[in-house]
């Protein structure tokens, strides 16, 4: 039997008593679709398992996509490797949802910890369902009808400005033009309604003057890291992830530098927004 430890008032649970190692009967894999769809982030704790077994997972909730950014584990071309060191750290740093440059941006995310710093390097989620919910009614329906530019230019734009960032990234950059989604999109699974735009990939709202756009964006921004929407993760060596992608946004907490943190990351193809 499982056990389920709600973490926040929003969002979160950590989730006891299934092994993520073996393949999960149909109901367990029910039962955890039902409780990512009800707590829309889940956590698992002492989870030792092999790249494989990682996709193994992840497949089990869909197909799958690759980032054109990231190293990957060798032979796995879809596991990214979100690794910081002293000599290299990690860049990002602001409120995000996974990847929503694309078209189809990803359902879900299975990240897996490997190492972590003595201390630090926690990670923030916040609902973008409660965030929705904690709108006026009259800015909600003004909402509904926008639509919002998101760039992976824009979200990678201190790795172009690097030394040789451009030339590295060109191919990433071409395959990834900028697209077009709802400001406020509808979960498919669920129903509910949730806000769609984030600061690392959302330029700006269509339709708006950009003075508009960029104080309706700034308020958006603000508005979905109230603390009462989100949840925060103590990372462990072999913990493991797994979030809602269309209602949920994340921050890693760059508190550990310069210690060493490795995570490994696997994202679940998703649907147009609508």
């Amino acid at each position: 039997m499982l056990e389920i430890r709600p973490m926040a008032g929003a969002l979160g649970a950590e989730i006891h008593g299934l092994d993520l190692s073996r393949q999960l009967s149909a109901q367990e894999h029910k039962q955890l679709r039902e409780l990512l769809n009800e707590y829309e982030v889940i956590f698992f704790r002492d989870q030792d398992i092999s790249p494989a077994m990682q996709k193994a997972l992840a497949l089990s909730f869909g197909p799958l996509q690759t980032h054109p950014a990231y190293d990957t584990v060798e032979g796995f071309p879809e596991l990214t490797i979100l690794e910081s060191t002293p000599e290299k750290p990690t860049r990002i740093e602001a409120w995000h949802s996974d990847m929503t440059f694309r078209q189809h941006p990803p359902m879900g995310t299975v990240l897996r910890s490997l190492i972590i710093p003595p201390k630090g390097g926690d990670t923030l989620w916040a609902s973008m369902t409660a965030a929705y919910n904690g709108l006026s009614a009259p800015l909600r329906d003004f909402l509904q009808g926008l639509t919002a530019v998101h760039d992976f230019a824009h979200g990678f734009r201190e790795s172009l400005a690097e030394p040789g960032g451009r030339e590295r990234l060109a191919g990433a950059v071409a395959a990834n033009p900028p697209v077009r989604h709802p400001v406020i999109r509808t979960h498919p699974e669920t129903g509910r309604k949730v806000i769609f735009v984030n600061s690392l990939f959302t330029t700006h709202i269509e339709g708006l003057k950009a003075a508009e756009s960029d104080t309706l964006l700034q308020f958006l921004f603000r508005h979905i890291t109230t603390p009462e929407y989100t949840c925060r993760f103590q990372w462990r060596p072999h913990s493991i992830a797994i979030w809602d992608n269309r209602s949920t946004q994340h921050k890693p907490i760059n508190d550990y530098f310069p210690a060493h943190r490795k995570h490994l990351r696997i994202t679940i193809d998703g649907d147009k927004p609508y």
